[in-house]
């Protein structure tokens, strides 16, 4: 009980990175299911997306909502383009990685002046 209570009560930022991450993982593994047609990437897609959102709330009890959502939607965008590249075959281009580059600019200024 203790480890979970020393749990609840790490850091937002954590908790908000945590969420991103599993945010890139439901959506990849929405891609694998393929239309939600492969179970074992359906079971792996709700656990991940339970997590995200259950971390997204943990992290805007300290947060503002509005840095929090923009943070969490912005990592979930840059890391799932990233993994669509790396693993899908998703094109690459010079304004896409400009915009992507920009996009992670604003997630580490909203950690500044949050």
């Amino acid at each position: 009980m203790t480890f979970l209570r020393s749990l609840l009560h790490l850091d937002p930022w954590a908790y908000l990175l945590a969420a991103g991450f599993a945010e890139m993982g439901f959506t990849s593994f929405m891609k694998l299911s393929n239309g939600f047609q492969r179970w074992p990437y359906d079971v792996l897609f709700a656990l991940c997306a339970l997590a995200s959102f259950g971390l997204l709330n943990l992290s805007t009890r300290t947060l503002s909502l509005g840095t929090a959502y923009a943070v969490w939607t912005g990592m979930g965008a840059f890391g799932t383009a990233l993994i669509g590249i790396l693993f899908f075959g998703d094109p690459i281009g010079v304004g896409r990685l400009f915009f992507l580059t920009t996009l992670i600019g604003s997630i580490i200024g909203l950690k500044f002046v949050s």
